[in-house]
C-alpha cells in the first residue's frame, strides 16, 4: 500500500443537531478503529492547540484512499484534506520503539 500524510478539518455546519452530531462522532471511533485494523490508517495526531488532525493514511492510490478511506468516515461530509502522497527517503532510520 501507498502512504500519504493527510491533514483533516472538520467544520461542522451552522445548526446541526447535537445529537447528528454526536452520533457521527461516535461511529468516527469505530471507523477509524476498523481502518487502523485494516493497515489503512496508521498514525494520527492532533496539533497542539488546534482542532485538525495529521496523520499517515494508506491505500492502493489516491482514488482509493479519496473513495474508500477518506469517503468512509462518518464525519467526511464535514470535512476538508489536504493529501500529500508520501514515498520513503533514503535516510528514513525505519521504525522505532
Amino acid at each position: 500500500m501507498n502512504e500519504f500524510l493527510v491533514e483533516l478539518t472538520t467544520a461542522i455546519p451552522e445548526g446541526t443537531d447535537p445529537a447528528e452530531v454526536d452520533r457521527r462522532r461516535a461511529a468516527e471511533v469505530v471507523r477509524a478503529g476498523e481502518l487502523a485494523e485494516q493497515g489503512r490508517l496508521f498514525r494520527l495526531w492532533r496539533p497542539v492547540g488546534e482542532t485538525r488532525s495529521v496523520g499517515v493514511w494508506r491505500a492502493d492510490d489516491e482514488s482509493d484512499l479519496w473513495s474508500n478511506v477518506l469517503g468512509s468516515l462518518p464525519l467526511w461530509p464535514w470535512m476538508t484534506a489536504e493529501v500529500t502522497p508520501l514515498r520513503p527517503h533514503p535516510n528514513d532510520p525505519g521504525p522505532t520503539g
